[in-house]
C-alpha cells in the first residue's frame, strides 16, 4: 500500500481513484463494509482504492473528547492494507484543515489534486469545517464535480450499530467475544518491541516489551494470544499491567499498562520489530510472588494451560473445534 503524509505530498498519478474518508479507529466491522465497497468498486473499474485518514480523530484534536485509540496509526495502516486498500493519505488535523470548507476540500484536494472519480460514504461520515461535508452535502455537489457517490449502511450487531465506543467498553470489560463480533476479527494490540529490564530472560522466559503507541489494553492479567510477526503466526503469552513481583505498585510513567509478550518456542532478535498480539482468552489476574522461583513455576503452569487451550482450537482434521475463543 502506498502511503502519503500531508497535503503537500498528495500524488497526481493514481489511476482512477475512488476514495473514502475517516479515522477508521479499530477498522471495525462497519469500517470494513465501507472499505470493502471501496476496494470492490475501485478494482472493478481498474482504479485505485484510496483512503484518506487522520493521525488521530479530529474530535481528540479539537478537545471535544478524550479517549485512547483502539488502533494506533501504524496498526490502522496495517489493517487498511490487509483490507486491500491501494493507497492512503494521512493528514494531521491542523487548524488550517479544521477551517477548510468541505466544498474546498472536495474541489481542491479530492478532485483537483487527487483526481478522485468516486467517493464512498459510511454512516455518519462527514468532513470539512464543522463537519459540513456529510452525505447530503456531498451528493448536492457531486454532479458538478464529476463525482459518483455510493453509501454504505451501518453494520448492526446485537440490535445496535457497531461503534468504537462499544468496542472500547467490551475491551475494558475483558469481553473478547463481543469485541471480536464488533471488530470482525479477534481484538488485538500492535506495538514496537522496546528494551526492558531483561528479567524474563533471566528467568528462562524471555519477554518483549511492546510500545503500543497509546492503544487501549484489556484489564490487567495474563492472556493467551496469537502473535503476528511479519508473515509468521506464533502462540504467545501476554502480560498486561505492572510487574508486581519486582516492582509492587509501580506503574509506567505514562500511566499506561505495561504489555509484555512471550513468544512460545521462539528464538531470535525482536528489538525494533513490530508485533501484533491477538487476544484469545484470559488465564489469570496479576499477582505478587514471594520469590523468582514461584514466578517461574507459575509461568510454566501458564504455558501448559496455553498449550492446552491452543490445542483445543486446532482439532484433528474432520473434527469440530472443542471450544470457541471465549469458552
Amino acid at each position: 500500500m502506498r502511503r502519503f503524509e500531508g497535503l503537500d505530498s498528495l500524488p497526481r498519478d493514481l489511476p482512477r481513484p475512488v476514495v473514502t474518508i475517516g479515522t477508521f479507529d479499530g477498522v471495525h466491522l462497519g469500517h470494513q463494509r465501507v472499505l470493502g465497497e471501496l476496494v470492490a468498486w475501485a478494482h472493478a473499474t481498474d482504479g485505485t482504492a484510496l483512503a484518506v485518514t487522520f493521525t488521530q480523530p479530529p474530535r481528540l484534536t479539537l478537545g471535544t473528547e478524550r479517549a485512547t485509540l483502539i488502533t494506533s496509526l501504524p496498526h490502522r495502516l496495517l489493517l487498511l492494507e490487509r483490507m486491500g486498500v491501494d493507497a492512503c493519505v494521512v493528514l494531521a488535523f491542523t487548524d488550517d484543515l479544521a477551517r477548510m470548507p468541505a466544498l474546498t476540500f472536495m474541489q481542491e484536494v479530492l478532485v483537483g489534486r487527487l483526481g478522485v472519480r468516486g467517493i464512498v460514504m459510511g454512516p455518519g461520515a462527514a468532513f470539512g469545517r464543522d463537519r459540513e461535508g456529510d452525505e447530503t452535502f456531498v451528493r448536492e455537489h457531486a454532479d458538478a464535480l464529476g463525482l459518483e457517490v455510493r453509501s454504505v449502511p451501518a453494520a448492526v450487531v446485537d440490535d445496535a450499530p457497531v461503534s468504537s465506543t462499544r468496542i472500547r467498553a467490551a475491551v475494558a470489560g475483558g469481553d473478547f467475544d463481543v469485541a471480536a463480533r464488533l471488530l470482525g476479527r479477534p481484538f488485538s494490540v500492535f506495538g514496537t518491541v522496546v528494551h526492558g529490564s531483561g528479567r524474563g530472560r533471566a528467568l528462562g522466559f524471555p519477554t518483549a516489551n511492546l510500545d503500543l503507541h497509546h492503544e487501549i489494553t484489556p484489564p490487567d492479567g495474563v492472556y493467551v494470544a496469537q502473535a503476528v510477526l511479519g508473515e509468521r503466526e506464533i502462540p504467545a503469552l501476554v502480560s498486561v499491567g505492572p510487574r508486581p513481583t519486582f516492582a509492587a505498585g509501580v506503574e509506567p510513567e505514562s500511566g499506561e499498562s505495561l504489555v509484555e509478550i512471550h513468544l512460545v518456542d521462539f528464538t531470535g532478535a525482536l528489538y525494533g520489530c513490530d508485533v501484533e498480539a491477538r487476544f484469545l482468552t484470559r488465564l489469570r489476574g496479576q499477582r505478587r510472588f514471594d520469590d523468582p522461583g514461584s514466578l517461574t513455576a507459575q509461568i510454566e503452569q501458564d504455558l501448559r494451560e496455553a498449550r492446552r487451550f491452543l490445542s483445543d482450537l486446532q482439532p484433528p482434521e474432520g473434527e469440530k473445534p472443542r471450544k470457541t475463543l471465549d469458552s
